[in-house]
């Protein structure tokens, strides 16, 4: 897990006391990807999932599901992000 001083946004997200293991599914076919959507579906309601998002991307997170994000939806928007950048 992420830990830096400008936590506190965590403090207000939906999942907090929720068992972590949701937003790691193992795989991306089958249960997985039943396991990922629920765990959309939670950050979908989060009042801070941007934050949660933006603090994933800061740290490189490459696992898990972050903001509502999968790691492949992540690389995509950091390469997007880096392209817009360079342009």
């Amino acid at each position: 897990m992420l830990t830096d001083p400008d936590d506190d946004w965590r403090r207000n997200a939906a999942c907090r006391g929720l068992n972590s293991d949701l937003f790691f599914p193992v795989g991306t076919t089958g249960p997985a990807l039943a396991q990922t959507e629920r765990a959309k579906a939670i950050c979908r309601t989060c009042p801070v999932a941007a934050q949660c998002l933006e603090a994933a991307l800061a740290h490189g997170e490459d696992d898990g599901i972050w903001g509502g994000m999968t790691p492949e939806e992540r690389r995509r928007l950091r390469y997007l992000r880096r392209r817009r950048a360079s342009a």
